[in-house]
């Protein structure tokens, strides 16, 4: 099975190296840094570690998410699995092999790993994070009849059916319609618990109340959207 590992990252030179080096190599093929317009290190930092370093220099999310995948797709051999995670340390690069366990065992679709079921660090979510965790779940439950626990960014999905979702979002709805779309496809999915930590460096999203507030609207909008 190849596997490929796509990581958003924007201004992370002090987590991406620690990221990247802790990512088992024994499972996984491509590693991808996509870069997105960073002012710092980080794009040296990462490709140092020795991920392939790529530049979106149009700002957000969805669109660093996107630029991996375009990476994925010229590839004449795709992958067989395509792992998302931060590049804020916040996750547990090395639980990789839990996130894709289902998938490879069980023949699952795609695999949400959830801060909810897994031990958190004191502090590294914030009140309104899992607030709003609760809610956007507690909404794609009502409207799409799936339950999941948490929108967390580390996952793992078969390639043909990442490709199946036809994602598009370029900011903050990301990991929330690929959810929802999952969802309305059919798809099998499921969880799997995963530890998190305070990321290294500050949120920008979380750490400000107009990226949380625009966050929450963005989640709550496409959950609406995609019904």
């Amino acid at each position: 099975m190849h596997i490929s590992v796509i990581i958003p990252a924007y201004n992370e030179e002090g987590s991406i190296g620690k990221v990247v080096n802790d990512i088992p190599k024994e499972i996984v093929r491509d590693i991808i840094v996509a870069n997105n317009n960073s002012k710092d290190n980080t794009a040296e930092v990462a490709a140092a570690a020795g991920a392939i370093v790529l530049t979106e220099n149009r700002q957000g999310y969805g669109y660093a998410c996107l630029k991996g995948m375009e990476y994925l797709q010229n590839l004449d051999i795709k992958p067989d699995i395509v792992v998302f995670l931060d590049g804020d340390y916040s996750d547990y690069p090395e639980e990789i092999s839990l996130v894709i366990a289902p998938i490879l065992e069980n023949g699952m679709d795609m695999v949400i790993g959830s801060r909810a079921l897994g031990k958190r660090e004191r502090g590294s979510m914030t009140i309104p994070q899992v607030f709003g965790n609760w809610l956007a779940t507690t909404l794609i439950r009502w409207f799409y009849g799936v339950k999941f626990t948490d929108l967390g960014p580390f996952r793992a999905i078969k390639y043909d059916k990442l490709i199946a979702l036809s994602m598009c979002d370029k900011t903050y709805g990301w990991t929330v319609e690929m959810q929802v779309k999952a969802a309305k496809q059919k798809m099998k999915c499921t969880e799997v618990a995963v530890n998190y930590r305070k990321r290294i460096g500050y949120s920008k999203v979380s750490g400000t109340i107009k990226g949380s507030l625009m966050a929450g609207y963005k989640i709550i909008t496409t959950i609406l959207k995609y019904r």
